[in-house]
């Protein structure tokens, strides 16, 4: 399942308030702001900055 534009459009950063990138596998969205991974499971994004996890 992926994640509709229409809901990528309204979706940001919980942290900063950025923009959201989603992965080409649809496994995350990313914070490029933040460096922040947030997960998508079952075709839910996961906003929760305690579950984000922190890219390198």
């Amino acid at each position: 399942m992926t994640i509709s534009q229409e809901l990528l459009s309204i979706l940001a950063c919980p942290n900063c308030k950025g923009e959201l990138v989603l992965l080409p596998d649809g496994s995350g969205l990313v914070c490029e702001a933040c460096r922040l991974r947030y997960p998508v499971r079952d075709g839910i994004p996961v906003m929760l900055v305690d579950e984000a996890e922190k890219l390198d």
